[in-house]
């Protein structure tokens, strides 16, 4: 059996769920595009191909090797986009969550099924349809869970909005001890230096006291100055809107001390090495042209 232990964002990784690139299917058309900077890359004829994208996982899984974490892969289902294992489950405490995913991506779930089935069944969180969460949105520092929504009477004409009121509401009720918070995002269906696509796209804790931040991420200004407050000024890595396109607050901590980061952030990775953390860095510049990143590749199941 798994048992589940997920508090923060930071703690030690014993076991995690990395998603796969192989058979990763064809280049979408346009109309299939669920996030305005794939569409950039199907236009311009760059999106990224299969074999780069795979080397590329690869290099985060010898990551994991080298620091001895449990890593499990979904089944492969032929043809089909199996990278962003966030979107589709995550874990709070000891409960797993299973997100309400776009329709068309439900069979993602079921090529992790081996691994729910390791889960005590009554840990593991089923909500109605109307509630909408991925775990991209739900970031954990202890006390608090963190959760980006979009709040505008338009929600349902955004693909990039995936996490809506019911949602929060849904995780403050099971909750009743711990600080919610939820933060309004900024979104676009067309424009990808302009679309929050998850919290983790604008904002990420790293350390034991220390986060990335964007601030124009936020459609209101009080949600980051809460973050501020929170963290302290001081303690803030702040991005550009050039580095929240890139995706510089996706990165992933194995550890308090260990963080895992494209090699081409040379701004972040030197701020981080200032700070004291010690920054595996790979390539992964392939697979950021979907808008996803280091976290969004990962749903973390153990950490101390």
């Amino acid at each position: 059996m798994i048992k589940l232990n997920v508090y923060n964002e930071t703690s030690r990784l014993r076991s995690v769920v990395l998603g796969t690139a192989i058979s990763n299917g064809p280049i979408p058309k346009l109309e299939e595009a669920y996030d305005p900077k794939s569409l950039e890359h199907i236009k311009a004829g760059t999106y990224p191909i299969e074999r780069d994208m795979v080397m590329e996982m690869e290099a985060f899984n010898k990551v994991f090797e080298k620091y001895d974490v449990k890593v499990y892969r979904p089944k492969e289902i032929e043809n089909y986009n199996q990278i962003f294992t966030r979107d589709i489950a995550f874990v709070i405490d000891d409960k797993l969550f299973k997100s309400n995913i776009l329709p068309d991506r439900e069979k993602e779930i079921e090529a992790i099924q081996y691994v729910l089935d390791q889960i005590d069944p009554k840990n593991v969180i089923t909500a109605s349809d109307d509630v909408h969460f991925e775990g991209g949105d739900i970031m954990l520092w202890n006390n608090y869970i963190f959760i980006g929504t979009y709040k505008g009477y338009d929600y349902k004409n955004y693909i990039t909005a995936r996490t809506n009121m019911k949602g929060v509401n849904f995780i403050k009720n099971l909750f009743p001890n711990k600080i919610v918070k939820e933060f309004d995002l900024v979104k676009s269906n067309t424009i990808a230096s302009e679309n929050a696509l998850h919290l983790d796209c604008c904002f990420q804790p790293v350390g034991k006291n220390k986060a990335i931040i964007h601030k124009e991420g936020f459609r209101n200004e009080s949600d980051y100055n809460y973050l501020v407050d929170l963290f302290g000024k001081d303690n803030l890595f702040y991005i550009t809107k050039d580095e929240m396109y890139q995706m510089f607050s996706n990165v992933f901590s194995i550890s308090d001390e260990v963080v895992v980061s494209e090699k081409n952030f040379t701004r972040l990775n030197n701020w981080l090495r200032e700070q004291g953390f010690t920054v595996e860095e790979i390539p992964y510049a392939e697979i950021s042209k979907q808008e996803g990143l280091l976290r969004c590749s990962t749903l973390p199941l153990i950490r101390d």
